[in-house]
């Protein structure tokens, strides 16, 4: 029997433990040198497994060398620390808490119903066991109508980047241009793609029947989505106080393993073994600082409208379960950045620019999307951009957290708060199509308002329907979701009224 588990092999781990030492200044040239010696090779590199099983021997040795690799000093540790305490002294210009109340106030300019006959609350798929609760409406009805935007906007950036993911950037460049499609501007599709093509790069293979023009009905399942589930229950079942190990409780209880990758399952892994939370991030874990606690980001963002250092210090929380420094910083700047953008008023670049002070400016993700924002803003082209992206970030993992920051940050910046330009330029830059076509999507549709002013393309194929084995939510309508996040957000009194 040959069963190849994804991500948590040994001997599948040192070579990424390899890379990412290289990556945050640990000399590991011996244990290099001995894991080649012994027959050892470099890390699968697209897969989460190699494809055959490895000699006891290499296991056993992988496993030792994990243990030393782990021990390996940190240069880099002054400079991009872990605790929230080191990183808040890390960042001068860290932001003050305030309150949220902001983000309740103000009206909406659209009617309850559109010129395209849809109402302003689509009707509900899969939710009986949900109660109706207020209309959108009062001191609420802004912010939900946000949120509502933000849920479909992750929906649709998500299955925009689904087809493409793993795919290298030629391959997607390749593929748009052959179906009329380029500059990216709306679903992939495999109509007039030419089947030599179709066969030198076929599209993901758990994602293609879902996620092509021809073939979405509805949002499928996918991990960009079952993670702010999962927040959600979180919040619901913890508060807002929960602790790093309520999220290990929650996953044990409700994330099958199945369903983790990367850190996260690693990390699942380690509680299973006994671990805890925060060793569960560090022990054996190479994908510590990959993009997984930046996809679980939203929800922290969502429900601190107006406030980013709180939406920050959530995110940290959650994130410390899994991943170190830049890896944390990756969800702390999009919860803050999303935050911002909850709190209505700002547009993108002002997000963009809150978001950096919850990051400590020394670091490989601070330094990146610095640079990823000053190259947007001097280039009109976005292949421009992209290419000098991928050529400064292209030594690293496509999934590991700093170059996606890096294009997400550039695509947000060149698209203007535009939602298409957003989720298109996201996904057509590469690496983690998905998820950064989802976030993308959440801040744009929160930049946008209101789900009516997101283009009918995005959201109609969508049918107000999310599937996903997250219990208790599997085709609930995105409006529902709005109202569940809504009313995890605590309405306080504005001190200066």
């Amino acid at each position: 029997m040959n069963l190849r588990l994804s991500w948590v092999q040994p001997e599948d781990l040192v070579g990424h433990e390899l890379r990412q030492a290289a990556e945050d200044g640990r000399d590991a040239s011996a244990a290099a040198l001995r894991w080649r010696t012994a027959g050892g090779t470099p890390a699968p590199p697209a897969a989460g497994a190699s494809p055959r099983s490895a000699d006891p021997r290499l296991r056993t040795l992988a496993t030792r060398l994990l243990d030393e690799l782990d021990a390996l000093p940190a240069p880099f540790a002054d400079r991009e620390p872990t605790s929230l305490p080191a990183i808040r002294a890390a960042c001068p210009d860290w932001p003050a808490s305030r309150s949220p109340v902001g983000a309740w106030a103000g009206t909406d300019a659209l009617p309850a119903h559109t010129s395209s006959g849809r109402p302003d609350r689509p009707p509900r798929h899969g939710t009986d066991d949900l109660p109706e609760g207020p209309p959108a409406g009062g001191p609420r009805g802004p912010l939900e109508r946000r949120l509502h935007a933000a849920w479909l906007g992750r929906a649709a950036g998500c299955l925009l980047g689904k087809p493409v993911e793993k795919l290298p950037l030629h391959a997607i460049r390749a593929l748009a241009r052959a179906a009329g499609n380029w500059p990216l501007s709306t679903w992939f599709t495999a109509e007039g793609v030419p089947p030599g093509l179709l066969a030198a790069h076929p599209w993901n293979r758990r994602s293609a029947p879902t996620s092509l023009a021809e073939n979405i009905d509805g949002m499928p399942e996918d991990d960009d989505l079952d993670y702010p589930l999962l927040n959600l229950l979180l919040l619901q079942r913890y508060g807002q106080d929960f602790g790093t190990a309520d999220v290990a409780r929650l996953w044990l209880d409700e994330l099958p393993a199945g369903r983790t990758f990367t850190a996260e399952r690693v990390a699942y892994r380690n509680l299973l073994h006994g671990v805890e939370p925060p060793e569960t991030a560090t022990r054996h874990n190479p994908f510590r600082e990959w993009i997984g606690a930046a996809i679980r980001a939203d929800v922290h963002g969502w429900t601190h409208p107006g406030d980013p250092a709180a939406a920050a210090e959530q995110a940290h929380r959650d994130a410390v379960l899994t991943h170190t420094a830049n890896g944390v910083y990756g969800a702390m700047f999009i919860a803050a950045v999303l935050a911002v953008a909850a709190g209505g008023g700002a547009d993108v670049h002002r997000c963009l620019r809150e978001g950096l002070r919850v990051v400590p400016p020394r670091s490989r993700l601070a330094r990146a999307v610095r640079h990823a924002i000053a190259t947007a803003a001097a280039h009109g082209d976005f292949d421009t951009v992209v290419d000098r992206l991928h050529a400064a970030h292209g030594t690293y993992h496509w999934v590991h957290v700093v170059p996606n920051a890096a294009l997400l940050a550039a695509a947000l910046t060149h698209a203007d708060g535009d939602f298409t330009g957003s989720v298109c330029r996201a996904v057509s830059g590469g690496w983690d199509t998905d998820s950064n076509g989802a976030t993308a999507g959440s801040l744009a549709g929160l930049l946008a308002g209101h789900p009516d002013r997101l283009p009918e393309r995005w959201t109609a194929p969508l049918k107000n329907r999310l599937a996903t084995t997250v219990g208790g939510f599997d085709g609930i309508g995105f409006d529902s979701l709005a109202r569940l996040t809504c009313d995890r957000i605590t309405l306080r009194e504005d001190p200066h009224p």
